[in-house]
């Protein structure tokens, strides 16, 4: 009875060992991956939320450009309408991916609001990276202390999201359509 018991404690513990979650370098490696697939394709987007038209950016053309891909780097220029002021870059580091978003006038030099994001540290999973508002981000923006970007390519690899969350409410999503590139 007492090796029964032993046996039933001992896979116990061995399935407690297991984790859904995907390790932060693999999985930043393995979205990273799944991004550079993409590789100077360009896709247009829809703004997802919110659906009354009240966004900013809601009617206007959102294009991601799947620009720039190294092993550490991705550099994804995402334009609204006319403007292409902005980039989103994906750096892989020792404790996750990094996203920053890269704002720039019009001539190139940066913005005064720029390089904000977070480190995604605790993936889910390979298709999707969650970044929390860094130190940084709360200093220069205090408003978005709290913000949480979300990127997400679909199971079925159709779709890529941006997703921003503010105070755990989401704030805005625009998804790309990875069926149709626009070059």
């Amino acid at each position: 009875m007492s090796r029964f018991i032993i046996l039933l404690l001992s896979i116990a513990l061995l399935a407690g060992c297991g984790t859904s979650k995907t390790p932060a370098s693999s999985s930043a490696e393995t979205f990273q991956g799944l991004l550079a697939a993409h590789c100077v394709k360009s896709y247009a987007g829809t703004t997802i939320f919110p659906s009354d038209g009240t966004d900013p950016f809601a009617g206007k053309a959102l294009v991601m450009h799947v620009q720039t891909c190294s092993d550490t780097e991705t550099r994804i220029p995402f334009s609204v309408g006319e403007d292409r002021s902005r980039t989103w870059v994906l750096t892989r580091l020792p404790e996750g991916l990094q996203l920053k978003h890269d704002h720039r006038h019009e001539d190139g030099t940066p913005d005064e609001i720029t390089m904000y994001g977070g480190i995604s540290t605790q993936a889910p999973d390979a298709l999707q990276q969650r970044f929390p508002a860094d130190t940084y981000t709360a200093e220069l923006i205090p408003a978005a202390a709290t913000n949480e970007w979300t990127m997400a390519i679909s199971p079925d690899g159709k779709i890529f999201s941006y997703i921003l969350k503010r105070d755990g409410k989401m704030r805005y999503q625009a998804d790309f359509d990875l069926t149709k590139p626009l070059n």
